[in-house]
């Protein structure tokens, strides 16, 4: 037996070798480095009547900071708001889940220090947001009271006309479909034109209940699965496999997941690096 393990090792020590190297260099990236990376993308989408005076809109997404997880605490924070600071967009959209339940060797960072680290991107420009299932778990009524405190425009099951310079549109922030009570039918009902909607919520699986008045919804949640495989593609979804990442276009209708900035459970980011995502909104044909 001895015999025979030393001359499978002996065989096998080059390939064992190599295949232990490259699980290391899957580690160090997915642990340490792509947690830390920022990248920005945009997003060009084409929306059904969408209004030529709309034609163009630029609008900044992001989700799930979850400040406090690893490679991610309020100096990440403010690097996405320098971003967002120097970007040329009309407003920034945030879909919830601004602190952390929990995270594996995470830091659980209040929402009053995460709010007052917004302050340099609210006297800039206009920002939005609905919570995330984290919030709800953490005190949701706290996380709102702080991230309002700084300027922050937060909508749970509320409608509000927003004018973007030329361009006029109603923003539909729905409730969380885990944590939030999601009242869709009510939120919709306080929309008092037929000037165009976006939904915006935390949680890509209220999507089918989105009626089709919104021209677009935005959520988060998803992460982008935070490790994404060749062949096996996402493997961490809390959601739908529906409604993993980016634009979606279900039987017409319009969704876009944004991927988020940090992680959740354990902090793992692997072919889905934090992301600042940059939508145009457009009237005509266009492509992700």
């Amino acid at each position: 037996m001895r015999r025979r393990l030393s001359r499978f090792l002996r065989r096998w020590r080059l390939p064992l070798s190599l295949l232990g190297l490259v699980l290391l260099g899957l580690a160090v990236w997915g642990f340490v480095i792509e947690p830390g990376r920022l990248v920005e993308r945009d997003y060009a989408m084409a929306l059904p009547n969408w209004p030529a005076a709309c034609d163009g809109l630029r609008l900044d997404v992001i989700a799930d900071t979850h400040t406090g997880s690893p490679r991610n605490g309020v100096d990440n924070l403010d690097r996405v708001v320098r971003r967002l600071v120097d970007s040329d967009s009309k407003a920034v959209l945030m879909a919830g889940d601004y602190v952390i339940l929990s995270v594996f060797l995470g830091t659980y960072v209040p929402p009053e220090e995460i709010a007052a680290h917004l302050k340099p991107l609210t006297a800039r420009k206009p920002v939005y947001a609905v919570l995330g299932n984290h919030d709800w778990w953490k005190d949701g009524g706290r996380v709102r009271r702080a991230l309002e405190s700084a300027g922050v425009v937060v909508l749970e099951n509320q409608a509000r006309e927003l004018q973007l310079g030329r361009c006029r549109f109603w923003l539909a922030g729905i409730g969380d479909f885990w944590e939030g009570h999601p009242q869709v039918a009510r939120t919709f009902a306080a929309v008092g034109d037929d000037a165009p909607v976006i939904a915006l919520t935390h949680n890509p699986d209220i999507f089918p209940a989105i009626p089709p008045r919104a021209a677009l919804t935005i959520a988060g949640h998803t992460h982008g699965g935070q490790v994404r495989l060749p062949l096996l593609g996402a493997l961490l979804v809390p959601a739908s496999h529906r409604y993993v990442a980016g634009p979606i276009d279900e039987h017409g209708r319009h969704l876009f997941v944004s991927t988020g900035i940090g992680t959740s459970i354990m902090p793992v980011r692997l072919g889905v690096p934090p992301e600042i995502s940059r939508l145009t909104l457009q009237g005509g044909a266009a492509s992700p």
